[in-house]
């Protein structure tokens, strides 16, 4: 393997943990939104029983 083909390697490597770390932050948020909604959800069901 030439030093060329070792730098596109090095390369390809950096951007794909990029949209690893990229990824794994998108679906933390999500997860973090999904529960934050069910806790609003519930707080209306409440409500609505409640008054």
């Amino acid at each position: 393997m030439s030093a060329g083909e070792k730098y596109v390697a090095a390369a390809y490597g950096v951007v794909f943990l990029f949209v690893l770390v990229w990824v794994a932050i998108i679906a933390a948020k999500l997860a973090r939104l999904e529960r934050e909604t069910g806790e609003l959800a519930e707080l209306a069901r409440g409500r609505r029983h409640d008054g």
